[in-house]
């Protein structure tokens, strides 16, 4: 009797003090299951590839892949490369990695996002500091464009070194992939065929730039906006049309209310989904 009575405290206890600690995010499986970050640290040293995949204007998103980032680099060495940074920006970031340029010089060379200083600019420093590479690995946004208003075959006019910044031609592209389908969806009468083909040669172009990039025993880790991500598709589903024997752990990020369980339809998101509390501020 006395047994089940303290079993029936420490539950009570148990829930009390969850609700006492107000957190602002919590890590699923992509079953549904609640996991410590201490796993994710483990599977990330053990894979090849980490797809974060990120809220572009979301503190914890950013904060998470700083001390992520820390974490797998004590264990592994690293190669950094990022979405918000465009391949044909790969000098200027070099020389800024390399101390021939400062910041200030790299805002005026390189097409860096407004929220560049607080959110990204710690991940290229943490490069920086610790000698590591960080790969620009987004397209240039004007060929994305041109993609959109023309299709692929826009490409075939640019030059031998504009080709250079991205995939290499002809890539190839799936429309029924569910991610490309739900855009047109979202997208209602202003649906264009080209606008799901600007979106894949955009991870097409990010997966070809990690690929080049990787190193044996060296942990590649990508940000990303987590639609380019989600659901193993975008840039998993080209680096795996490269190299379908690649190792990859993709984190999706969502937004609930509630932490205390993942939402269903978030189910197999992402190998780990890093559920953030929607009231949480954001940068932008």
């Amino acid at each position: 009797m006395m047994k089940n009575k303290i079993v029936v405290l420490s539950f009570l206890f148990a829930i009390i003090t969850s609700a006492q600690n107000k957190l602002p995010y919590q890590l699923f499986d992509k079953n549904g299951k609640k996991t410590a970050y201490k796993k994710l640290v483990k599977a990330s040293i053990n894979t090849e590839v980490v797809l974060f995949g990120e809220y572009h204007n979301n503190a914890i998103s950013h904060w998470l892949e700083l001390e992520l980032t820390k974490d797998i680099a004590e264990k592994k060495p690293v190669v950094l490369g990022a979405e918000m940074i465009e391949a044909d920006n790969q000098k200027q970031l070099d020389q800024y990695l390399k101390g021939e340029i400062n910041q200030k010089q790299l805002d005026s060379t390189a097409r860096l996002w407004s929220n560049h200083k607080t959110d990204y600019k710690p991940l290229v420093d943490f490069a920086k500091d610790n000698s590591r590479q960080f790969i620009a690995t987004n397209i240039p946004r004007r060929y994305a464009s041109m993609v959109s208003k023309k299709g692929f075959e826009a490409l075939e006019t640019l030059t031998t070194e504009e080709k250079s910044w991205i995939a290499p031609l002809p890539i190839p592209y799936d429309a029924e992939l569910p991610g490309y389908v739900e855009m047109m969806k979202m997208m209602g009468e202003h649906a264009s065929p080209n606008m799901p083909k600007a979106q894949a040669i955009k991870d097409a172009t990010m997966a070809y730039f990690i690929e080049k990039n990787r190193k044996e025993n060296t942990i590649f880790i990508h940000y990303n906006g987590t639609y380019h991500s989600d659901n193993y598709e975008g840039i998993n589903w080209y680096l795996k049309k490269q190299n379908p024997s690649i190792q990859i752990i993709t984190i999706a990020t969502v937004e609930q209310k509630d932490l205390s369980k993942l939402e269903k339809e978030y189910y197999n998101k992402a190998d780990f989904i890093l559920v953030i509390d929607e009231d949480v501020t954001k940068t932008y």
